[in-house]
């Protein structure tokens, strides 16, 4: 909308002692052929003494058409701040609100009184979705990609861990900034006990439960070692459609029918074929992260930058993908600790050891998984010269941070992705110690 303009005319008459005021007022309009023209006209009469003053106003607007886009440009924020760290000794927020959770048990529960079939859609009813089966099959071969190029990236690029608590540093030496949270930091005044790390470091591994069948017999706590356990990633491709011979899936042809929370129809129990020993085959070392630098060699120096893009590009399909399996597929985690369960409901083993577990005998509290929790991204502070002098606790609010596998990545000659940027703080100059003292 522009500037108005108003135009206006005046009528006199002194037979009728009617002085007749028209008015237009126009709004300074574009040239795109995208906006229509609307026009207002308001009649006004004005009574003083004898004689009677009429005014018409007339307003004239272009409004932006129903059918037309307007195209904005996607910005990229100049700085970020850190992802909040969760108390643990409360529970974890609910990733979809408490009122939506409520109201959907609800009708649900209206539906099973009336005696109507809880409606489910693939994959909620147990069969696949045709359209996510090649997305399964993406993630699980950058999987092991993934964890092929970080193992050989270690054998140039050292990484760090502490050996009291869960901080992970990129560098050829470990970082002198005191945020050391492990059972005997106080002595260390919060500072690091570094050690050599691995691809666990980098990868935090999180483990789940392999079902044959997800809809079939509840794991109990006495019945947990009649399964196996293999990373959460895999569990869900397996479920989204991915055929592995030693961990085989049921695939059903026909629905699952519900009413309610009781389950009418299932297709009957099927007897679970036994679990396979990691040791007898060498395809199942190829998607599991335990000593992975040991089986794959130091790569040619030339071939380093290479490697590192192969890599960082599989990070990102890999991150995607579960994006895209999630919101289809569904998959627990409990809201206090870290375990996962892919699965329409959590297993009842006894294995929670977090806050308050005494009340709750153990068992996890199931709620909705987020991707960081089934593919934390785990981020460790960004060095910008690896080869220079150890980061300084007195700096520390002028570092950034990056996930841990971008930032093996760029070490190694890899372009880093721009969501990635802001976090890292790259615009921010980084002051000497007697600077530093002197910025409020």
């Amino acid at each position: 909308m522009g500037i108005p303009l108003v135009s206006s005319a005046l009528c006199h008459s002194s037979s009728n002692g009617v002085f007749t005021s028209m008015e237009f007022i126009r709004t300074e309009l574009s040239a795109s052929n995208s906006y229509s023209l609307g026009l207002k006209f308001k009649y006004q009469q004005f009574h003083t003494g004898e004689s009677t003053m009429c005014r018409t106003l007339c307003c004239a607007s272009r409004k932006p058409r129903g059918e037309e886009r307007v195209w904005r440009r996607k910005t990229t924020p100049q700085n970020v701040d850190f992802p909040p760290r969760l108390p643990k000794k409360k529970k974890k927020p609910f990733p979809i609100p408490f009122k939506e959770i409520r109201q959907a048990a609800k009708e649900d529960k209206k539906l099973a009184l009336m005696g109507i079939e809880k409606p489910l859609e693939p994959p909620k009813n147990g069969l696949l979705v045709p359209d996510l089966v090649p997305v399964a099959y993406e993630v699980f071969d950058a999987w092991k990609l993934l964890i092929k190029g970080l193992a050989q990236l270690l054998h140039v690029i050292p990484v760090h861990g502490c050996s009291e608590c869960s901080e992970v540093h990129v560098g050829q030496t470990g970082h002198l900034i005191q945020d050391c949270q492990g059972p005997t930091s106080s002595k260390r005044r919060g500072s690091h006990a570094w050690v050599k790390g691995s691809v666990n470091d980098i990868l935090v591994p999180i483990e789940s439960y392999h079902l044959f069948d997800p809809f079939g017999r509840r794991i109990k706590h006495h019945t947990r070692f009649d399964y196996d356990r293999i990373p959460a990633v895999v569990e869900l491709c397996i479920q989204a459609g991915v055929d592995i011979p030693e961990y085989p899936s049921r695939r059903r042809t026909n629905p699952v029918r519900m009413l309610g929370k009781k389950i009418l129809d299932r297709g009957g129990y099927l007897e679970e074929p036994r679990p396979w020993s990691s040791a007898e085959s060498s395809s199942l070392l190829e998607f599991d992260t335990y000593r992975a630098s040991e089986r794959f060699s130091c790569p040619p120096l030339s071939d380093i930058p290479e490697i590192a893009q192969e890599t960082i590009d599989a990070y990102q399909t890999v991150r995607k993908g579960i994006r895209k399996l999630m919101r289809k597929y569904t998959v627990k985690a409990c809201g206090y600790c870290s375990e996962v369960h892919v699965g329409p409901w959590g297993h009842n083993a006894k294995l929670c050891g977090s806050f308050k577990h005494q009340w709750r005998d153990g068992k996890h509290g199931w709620q909705d998984a987020t991707v960081d929790e089934v593919f934390p991204p785990n981020y460790v502070w960004h060095a910008r010269d690896p080869g220079g002098p150890p980061m300084r606790n007195q700096l520390k609010r002028f570092y950034g941070k990056a996930p841990a596998v971008v930032e093996v990545c760029m070490q190694a000659g890899a372009h880093s992705p721009d969501e990635y940027k802001p976090m890292m703080r790259l615009d921010i100059v980084i002051p000497d110690n007697e600077e530093a003292n002197l910025i409020v």
